[in-house]
């Protein structure tokens, strides 16, 4: 597994629980889905997210992106 699909399955596994949580304990647990929405915006904007650091020191590799170079090669 990638460390981009991990954070994405992580990403989607903590909104549901938290909008599970907000309406079936207390709507405070909505916070949380607040808080992922903000962290998944800042990263967008920053190339940034603490969760691909944390994935990478747990064995996560990362996506290898093809470089323009080597599809041109027939790579």
């Amino acid at each position: 597994m990638s460390i981009e699909r991990g954070l994405r399955l992580i990403a989607g596994l903590v909104v549901l629980t938290s909008l599970l949580l907000g309406v079936f304990h207390s709507q405070y647990w909505l916070l949380l889905t607040a808080f992922a929405g903000v962290n998944l915006l800042q990263s967008g904007l920053t190339n940034w997210c603490p969760m691909v650091w944390i994935l990478g020191r747990l064995g996560l590799r990362p996506c290898v992106a093809v470089s323009a170079a080597g599809k041109s090669a027939g790579g």
